[in-house]
């Protein structure tokens, strides 16, 4: 920024803290603006309906963490990925994972060594008990050894599974098609049971839920229909729109549930976004094109043209509609703006200097 601008700039501040503090010897207003490309402010007719501030939420969505201690050997995805189903996604170690497989099948096979041989006496008694050559004491001995033989071939089978199972914890797949919208670990970490390691949510099925007074929700019901604006311009109508069939008992308000159709770009879950139900007739706000707004921080401002002189005033802001966007304050239809701030700026600045 020039010498000249940064004067200029610190003049406007000046002028404005002048006018708000009322003390002291009054400041001369603004100069007269010509030759600046301006529009007439135009009044909104809520045809749109009256919107609501939601937040995009995923209908699935899926954390994945450790179900096995180890160390983290690859990340192979990151976020804003897309990937498939059952893709590998991040891999740990396993080394005291496969001892225990290793363990469990030894002991498998010993089980089913002392299964089979105390099947093989079993039988056997049971033959020389039919000649009465064993009392049926000793049979019923050899039964129990039988079983208690099986029933620890059993217990090694099952020992067997849990171990390949701890094994197979230690790679961790995508539950489903889609998306990663979150990273929480690096390669080389240690992680423990339960730990967060990535987060997954399918693109194909986002929605938002907005709570509307109890007197609107009927009128919504009747007309199931919605358009969901994003901050990015972007305007979308809802492919199914559900509202709850009770209100909420502390504030009153009726849950309405929007579905957002197939999106490219995705919006991510956590996106705010803003709800607009045709059912119910919204306030007639002036409405101004996007591109005329000056936008400092959290401040929105406009550069107003009155009596041929320029100033800027702070607004605040409504449902926005393709390239246009509602005023709720700080505007009046009929009012004329100037439809390019940069340009107004400029020469606000350039009529200062001259005129110093």
């Amino acid at each position: 920024m020039n010498t000249h601008l940064r004067i200029a700039l610190a003049g406007l501040l000046a002028a404005t803290l002048g006018a708000c503090g009322g003390g002291g010897e009054a400041l001369p207003p603004p100069p007269a603006i010509e030759g600046l490309d301006t529009l007439v402010v135009q009044s909104g007719d809520g045809s749109g309906g009256r919107a609501w501030d939601g937040v995009v939420e995923a209908v699935r969505q899926a954390t994945l963490t450790a179900q096995t201690s180890g160390r983290v050997t690859a990340v192979l995805r990151d976020v804003d990925d897309r990937v498939a189903a059952d893709e590998v996604l991040v891999r740990l170690s396993a080394v005291e994972q496969q001892s225990g497989v290793d363990a469990a099948r030894a002991q498998l096979r010993a089980a089913e060594a002392g299964a089979a041989e105390a099947e093989g006496n079993y039988r056997r008694y049971l033959e020389l008990s039919q000649g009465q050559y064993v009392s049926k004491s000793q049979l019923d001995q050899m039964r129990a050894m039988r079983d208690s033989s099986l029933a620890a071939r059993d217990a090694a089978r099952a020992q067997v599974a849990n171990a390949g199972q701890q094994s197979a914890y230690t790679t961790v797949r995508a539950p489903y098609a889609g998306i990663v919208s979150s990273r929480d670990v690096e390669p080389g970490e240690s992680v423990g049971i339960g730990q967060l390691l990535m987060t997954v949510f399918a693109p194909d099925a986002l929605r938002i839920e907005v709570g509307v007074p109890q007197s609107d929700a009927d009128a919504i019901r009747a007309d199931p229909t919605a358009k969901v604006t994003f901050d990015d311009g972007r305007s979308v109508e809802a492919s199914a729109v559900t509202v709850f069939p009770s209100a909420d008992p502390s504030t009153h308000a009726v849950n309405v549930r929007v579905q957002l159709p197939p999106l490219d770009p995705v919006p991510q879950p956590g996106r705010t976004a803003k709800v607009a139900f045709p059912a119910v007739k919204a306030a007639a706000h002036p409405r101004i094109p996007a591109s005329a707004l000056v936008r400092r921080g959290e401040v929105d401002a406009v550069y107003v043209l009155a009596e041929g002189r320029l100033s800027l005033r702070q607004v605040r802001l409504g449902a926005r509609s393709g390239d246009d966007i509602d005023v709720i304050a700080g505007l009046k239809a009929g009012e004329t703006i100037a439809s390019d701030p940069v340009a107004a700026m400029q020469a606000l600045v350039a009529a200062r200097t001259d005129g110093d």
